[in-house]
């Protein structure tokens, strides 16, 4: 059953957020609990209860409001200070029900962790005044490409079903060094999990869970630019699959090892690009193929790429 429309409408862009009480608990009021389970002091509490900023189904609760188990409350949570990211969203096609649009580097796709604002869903539902825009899927923050969102959410399902079937195709582009002893094409299938809370992804034993076709498209000197084909969809898989062959992809700050750059640092942008995206229409079972404007620095202005904006 698809969850009902939030009591509170979205404010910059963004949806209240949604906090469900548990079945029960040693709680007497409403601002005990929030004040066990939000991560703010009791006196940001306090002054959200005081401002009639907590919203239950009938409406703002106050300080004395009672813990009632399995209830649900919105709101508006305050929002980190955020490093602006100096490129835009491309919009490559929209219509009454999707949006496709060139996400560039550096810009998360939703709102998550200190990532708010500086989103390209906030964006776009500013933007496009579509204040229910929601995304079929994701790419990370430093990946670039194309994304599908849904304008209307009575079809989120839908699209999102598309991904989950796997009758999306999906095809990226990379800058890596080049390795002449490397055979290409080939596949590459492992088994890779990503644990809650650990940054990285790992390839561990076991039967398979991931699979991406790696071809080389061209090389000069020690740089190459591959085409990647994922056949599954697991955390970091390209990422993953590029360093385990021994040709980790420009500028990833996670492999082959974790590096600490500035959230505001937009010197060498991952070099991994989403550049096309093809599905059937839910609607006609006509396949719709959108493809990515957007370069590889690395490969097209390598100087550039290292000395940054």
């Amino acid at each position: 059953m698809p969850r009902r429309r939030p009591p509170l409408p979205p404010r910059d862009g963004l949806d209240p957020a949604r906090v469900r009480m548990p079945d029960d608990g040693p709680w007497a009021t409403l601002r005990d609990h929030l004040v066990d389970r939000l991560p703010v002091p009791s006196a940001r509490v306090d002054a959200m209860l005081a401002e009639g900023r907590i919203v239950g189904d009938d409406g703002p609760l106050g300080p004395d409001a009672p813990f009632v188990p399995r209830s649900v409350v919105w709101f508006h949570r305050d929002l980190p200070d955020e490093a602006p990211v100096p490129f835009d969203v491309e919009v490559v096609h929209r219509d009454e029900e999707i949006v496709v649009v060139d996400k560039p580097h550096f810009l998360a796709t939703i709102p998550r962790g200190r990532h708010v604002r500086e989103t390209a869903l906030v964006r776009l539902r500013h933007a496009l005044d579509l204040p229910f825009l929601s995304p079929a899927h994701r790419l990370d923050r430093v990946t670039a490409g194309l994304v599908l969102f849904v304008a209307e959410p009575a079809r989120r399902g839908t699209y999102q079903n598309l991904f989950r079937d796997r009758r999306v195709a999906k095809v990226y582009e990379a800058v890596a060094p080049h390795d002449p002893a490397l055979d290409l094409p080939r596949v590459v299938q492992s088994r890779i999990v990503k644990e809650r809370g650990v940054v990285t992804a790992q390839e561990v034993p076991g039967e398979p869970n991931a699979e991406t076709l790696v071809e080389l498209i061209e090389h000069r000197d020690e740089l190459a630019r591959y085409r990647l084909t994922p056949h599954t969809g697991r955390t970091h898989q390209l990422r993953v699959h590029m360093a385990s062959l021994g040709v980790p992809l420009l500028g990833d700050p996670f492999y082959p090892e974790v590096r600490d750059v500035p959230l505001d640092d937009f010197r060498a942008p991952l070099q991994l690009l989403a550049r096309e995206l093809a599905f059937p229409d839910p609607r006609t079972g006509t396949e719709r193929r959108f493809t990515s404007r957007r370069t590889l620095q690395a490969w097209d202005d390598p100087d550039g790429w290292r000395a940054g904006p």
